[in-house]
């Protein structure tokens, strides 16, 4: 599905969708607003780039990001449950990774990227590892999101 078939979907069955946003800086809820009809289906995007946003908005806890870090499928997780929670969306979606060209080590490479989609009582974590510069991996990731909200319809 193209982006605007998924926010035709989420009209068409009434669900709303929000975005958390590390790498991406808010390029997600960009992409989500560039379709002419989003905002009947978008209320809210997080971009919580540092630990402690991550902590004061999402409510990721200082244990998860001390023993995982931020790029993390637990951090993750707790950015999409936080999201949902507080913006009562149907579909929450929180990526955190590391789209280079520094921050990158051995094991956690450059085009790391960790989404996650909170829906109903589910959460879908994905574990992602793009090619390509800053540029690349920040829009790979983009195009990653829309898929697990299309999953979620």
């Amino acid at each position: 599905m193209t982006k605007t078939e998924i926010i035709e979907q989420l009209i068409q069955q009434g669900k709303t969708v929000a975005t958390a946003e590390s790498c991406t800086g808010g390029m997600i809820a960009a992409a989500i607003t560039d379709v002419p009809g989003a905002s009947a289906v978008f209320g809210c995007g997080a971009v919580t780039y540092s630990n402690e946003m991550k902590r004061k908005i999402l409510g990721v806890k200082e244990e998860t990001l001390n023993a995982h870090g931020a790029v993390s499928p637990e951090t993750a997780r707790e950015m999409a449950e936080g999201l949902k929670a507080l913006s009562g969306a149907d579909i929450a979606v929180a990526v955190t990774g590391i789209a280079g060209p520094g921050g990158g080590s051995e094991a956690k490479p450059v085009g790391l990227v960790y989404l996650a989609a909170a829906a109903e009582d589910t959460v879908r974590v994905s574990k992602n590892l793009f090619r390509g510069d800053r540029d690349a991996v920040r829009r790979q990731t983009t195009d990653k999101a829309f898929e697990l909200i299309a999953a979620e319809l």
